[in-house]
């Protein structure tokens, strides 16, 4: 999206009783749920067997189901999944299914949300469950590289910049990379928000971000300096900040504005 400067101015182990965190309303279909468990609360990728997430849940017997499936959502709210993971009924309307839990997955605490068919041929969303992942990764700092900008832009112009960005975690371990605009005066830009730390993309969206591929790593920006913008040198400085919040390095660039 072109920018304006001065607008940028515990879930159940096997055998507990304990029910799942959430039934959805299926009084329209001819089943109910009875129980949503998995394997284990939490995962730790440091321990080992931690990598499989089975997960089950159970029907009352006179339930008529269809299909069950489930879907894993991470942290950052992303579908882990590529394609829901059909559960198979082991015994008496109790469906199960395991999972790969993988390291370059994000940290936090994750949701299951579970689907099922049933006659009247409606798939719903059913029970939700939590529970905590561990990649088993030691935490490493981002790195930002590469800053592909101009040196100089007449006010009244548009420039395009770049920077690249890295994790040793894996690049899903990028929560934010951000830019800070201070102007010839050393005075922070800050818009109307309060927010002085702008968002730069990595979404493939060129038309409104300039960014042309998608989740490679290069970050991009459309900045449009206004007419009435400060004549002289202006300073960016460029972050990155992963999900246990830590901060890149800094790359700091000066722009000339004429």
């Amino acid at each position: 999206m072109q920018k304006s400067l001065f607008l940028l101015i515990p879930l159940l182990l096997w055998g507990c009783e304990k029910t799942f965190d959430n039934i959805v309303d299926v009084s329209t279909d001819n089943f109910q749920v009875t129980s949503a468990t998995q394997n284990k609360a939490s995962y730790d990728l440091k321990n080992p067997g931690d990598s499989i997430l089975t997960a089950r849940i159970g029907f009352t017997r006179l339930s008529q189901i269809q299909q069950v499936f489930f879907n894993v959502i991470a942290s950052d709210n992303s579908i882990l999944n590529s394609s829901p993971v059909e559960m198979f009924d082991i015994s008496n309307n109790l469906f199960s299914a395991s999972f790969e839990l993988k390291r370059e997955f994000p940290n936090g605490r994750y949701t299951l949300n579970f689907i099922a068919k049933g006659t009247s041929g409606e798939t719903k969303l059913v029970a939700t469950s939590s529970f905590n992942f561990n990649n088993g990764q030691d935490n490493v700092p981002p790195v930002v590289s590469n800053l592909m900008m101009a040196d100089s832009v007449q006010a009244g112009g548009t420039i395009l910049f770049t920077v690249e960005a890295s994790d040793s975690n894996g690049l899903s371990d990028i929560e934010f990379v951000f830019y800070e605009t201070f102007d010839p005066n050393g005075v922070q830009i800050v818009n109307t928000s309060g927010v002085s730390q702008f968002p730069m993309f990595d979404d493939g969206n060129t038309s409104e971000n300039g960014d042309v591929t998608a989740g490679d790593g290069i970050f991009t920006v459309v900045l449009t300096f206004p007419t009435t913008a400060l004549r002289g040198t202006w300073r960016f400085e460029f972050r990155a900040r992963d999900r246990s919040k830590e901060l890149s390095n800094t790359i700091i660039h000066n722009i000339v504005v004429f």
